[in-house]
């Protein structure tokens, strides 16, 4: 899991460092950086997984550094605990004003205090699992040197690390531009969903055991829903079809002919049922988006009953008081904007909530502190 992220001079982060926990409810107004913080753990799996540079539009350019600071160094940094080893991985990207350039100033990673990598001013130093010294090489600076180290007999922390980092999930749903096609299989889900049925696809071949009992917990939230299939249509095209019953005859709709509702549906639960025991941790921006009030709890009861040990973690941004107050006394942490811009994160456990208020009617009242 991801106990700790520490982020420095990106958009409102300023030495911002924040705890989490297997199951995490960040809280606070718009603009509080919930989902900035998404941002910075989305831009970095996909530099660790080698799809992207730092300058693309969606990592870490330019006009990512906090405006009231004149420095051009941004640091991110996590600390991630994988089967008992704990890991810092730390990554320092310098901007150039005039050309609007990045570059890695730094990129190291260690486990339990020990080196692994190394990349300094262009060149890669690689240790082995022992801590002796490996091969050293010059690397892009554009990107993650690190994303491109080959898994070796000799490096295979390093190489669960990068797995494990790959495999992180970053979700703000967007069910009307799921596509019912699908080409490929994709190992991870797009962070709007539109490759589910993609994603889907690869999971039945990957793990064809999870698919009953997500079958079964879809048949308890969509009326008349019996089973799920692929079609082919083409040599490589499956089209994601949805088979439903009602009074004893059977009818089929592929995914664009259900509700938004109802494709939200499908992809929340099956972030859960379909990652089981997989070690993956799932980030969820405002997963109430699209379902009704009496299908939220439900949803978090299935999640927080999975956290901590078929789903080792999970990390939910909203603003709706059904989550907020589910999750709250032990899981919810606010994010803060104070008077200086910076933001700050504060327990909520260690705010005062006396009066008997439900802790969403103290947020809708602006009385948090």
């Amino acid at each position: 899991m991801i106990k700790k992220i520490f982020i420095d001079n990106f958009r409102c982060f300023s030495n911002f460092e924040l705890h989490l926990d297997e199951l995490t409810l960040l809280i606070g107004s718009n603009g509080s950086g919930k989902s900035s913080v998404l941002d910075v753990i989305y831009a970095t799996r996909r530099l660790l997984s080698g799809s992207a540079k730092l300058t693309d539009p969606d990592i870490f350019p330019y006009e990512t550094l906090t405006r009231w600071q004149n420095r051009k160094i941004q640091i991110f940094e996590f600390e991630v605990l994988i089967e008992n080893t704990l890991f810092n991985y730390r990554l320092e990207v310098e901007h150039e004003e005039k050309n609007r350039k990045a570059r890695v100033k730094s990129e190291t990673l260690s486990a339990q205090g020990y080196p692994l990598f190394e990349f300094k001013r262009g060149d890669v130093q690689l240790f082995r699992d022992n801590s002796s010294k490996g091969p050293k090489f010059s690397a892009e600076w554009s990107e993650s040197a690190l994303a491109r180290v080959p898994s070796r007999d000799d490096n295979i922390q390093l190489t669960r690390f990068l797995e494990y980092m790959r495999n992180v999930f970053v979700c703000g749903l967007y069910p009307m531009g799921f596509l019912a096609e699908s080409k490929t299989e994709d190992s991870i889900l797009y962070r709007d969903g539109s490759n589910f049925s993609s994603w889907y696809r690869h999971v039945v071949q990957e793990r064809q055991e999870l698919v009953p009992e997500f079958n079964n917990s879809i048949k308890d939230l969509i009326n008349g829903f019996v089973s799920i299939r692929l079609e082919r249509i083409g040599l490589e095209t499956r089209v994601f079809i949805l088979i439903f019953e009602h009074e004893g005859q059977r009818y089929e709709l592929n995914l664009s002919e259900i509700s938004d509702g109802q494709r939200a549906l499908l992809a929340l639960y099956a972030l859960i049922n379909l990652t089981l025991g997989q070690g993956n941790t799932i980030f969820f921006d405002e997963p109430d988006n699209y379902i009704s009030l009496k299908e939220i709890q439900p949803w978090l009861t299935t999640l927080s009953d999975a956290c901590g040990s078929l789903v080792p973690q999970a990390v939910i941004c909203s603003h709706h008081p059904e989550i907020i107050d589910y999750l709250s006394v032990d899981n919810a942490i606010l994010l803060k904007i104070e008077e200086s811009g910076l933001i700050t994160p504060k327990r909520v456990e260690l705010i005062n909530v006396d009066g008997g208020l439900k802790f969403s009617e103290i947020v809708a009242r602006g009385w948090e502190l």
